[in-house]
């Protein structure tokens, strides 16, 4: 499978070189083929071991996107997002403003949506609103392809409506969303491709208002894409830790959901069924010997010194229909 995928990838590259330098793009060989390098071990090591809530928390974007949420959905949103020290809210841009404010003075960081759900804005519509956006207090950047206009095929121009959004955020991060499910792989390839190429921070599958949501199989195939220097983030139907899981396994270093609550609490589960398991038992102390000490927490709780987990990919390291709406 690995090799296979190798094999297309090699010819997705060639392919992307040739249209794009067919419109005036010039792009090496070697430029091109920077974007493919190896998946980091890191990214295929078991989330159960090596993730455990509170470094689970600072990889989520606690979300909430649906068109009739209120103030009051918004202010629990950023108040469970501060509880549970998620690394982002991530809201319409309409919102922008008032996260921030109920953010103000935690750690977490407000997220706008750009163009969305669909992508179909001009680009003139969608920089002004990623620098609206950023002067209303957001810190990253979630922008839509033209989903229409990378199917056509019509490259430079999916191209340099990133690179708009992306030159109007700097040096806020964008994360670009691919909407995986209405894509071909050819099609996954070539759009990781042009998001890295105008300077993007992070590919990310879905609105959660298409078709279907993250799959482990499109994660591990942007991972593979864009390599080690940018940001992977899955969303759409991701609801449980085991969801979570399979994402950041795959390659996934950011999550999006507006159930991150059951999520962690789910690794808070897990956490507790791994320390119980028959292995991790402790051996019964022989008689007269000194009692074993009770014991005292989740095997994963991070000491107050601890560094949160890393939020993102490189330089910049950012559902489906649900309560939240979007993710």
């Amino acid at each position: 499978m690995a090799e296979e995928i190798d094999r297309l990838v090699d010819e997705i590259v060639k392919k992307v070189q040739d249209r794009l330098l067919a419109q005036g793009l010039k792009y090496s060989d070697q430029e091109v083929r920077k974007a493919i390098d190896p998946l980091p071990q890191a990214a295929l090591s078991s989330p159960s071991k090596a993730l455990g809530p509170e470094q689970l928390a600072g990889m989520i974007d606690h979300t909430l996107l649906k068109a009739e949420a209120t103030e009051k959905d918004l202010k629990k949103l950023c108040e469970e997002a501060k509880t549970h020290r998620f690394a982002t809210v991530c809201v319409n841009s309409a919102f922008v403003r008032k996260a921030a404010e109920f953010l103000k003075g935690s750690t977490v960081k407000p997220i706008a949506v750009v163009g969305f759900p669909l992508g179909a804005a001009t680009t003139t519509a969608k920089a002004f609103e990623a620098r609206e956006a950023i002067q209303n207090g957001a810190q990253e950047i979630d922008m839509v392809i033209n989903i229409g206009e990378l199917k056509s095929g019509n490259f430079r121009f999916v191209l340099e409506d990133i690179q708009a959004v992306v030159e109007a955020s700097r040096p806020i991060p964008v994360k670009v969303i691919l909407e995986t499910a209405l894509l071909d792989h050819d099609q996954k390839v070539i759009a990781c491709t042009l998001s890295k190429a105008a300077g993007a921070a992070f590919v990310k599958t879905s609105t959660g208002f298409g078709p279907g949501g993250a799959t482990a199989e499109d994660i591990a195939l942007m991972r593979k894409v864009v390599g080690s220097s940018m940001g992977v983030k899955a969303s759409g139907g991701i609801r449980t830790y085991e969801d979570a899981a399979r994402m950041i396994q795959a390659g996934a270093s950011r999550v999006g959901a507006s159930s991150s609550v059951a999520i962690v609490q789910g690794a808070c589960s897990a956490g507790e069924k791994s320390s119980q398991s028959p292995q991790n038992q402790k051996a019964k102390p022989a008689e007269g010997s000194s009692p074993r000490k009770p014991f005292s927490g989740l095997p994963y709780k991070a000491s107050k010194s601890s560094k949160p987990f890393s939020n993102g990919g490189g330089k910049n390291g950012s559902g489906s229909s649900n309560p939240s709406g979007g993710y």
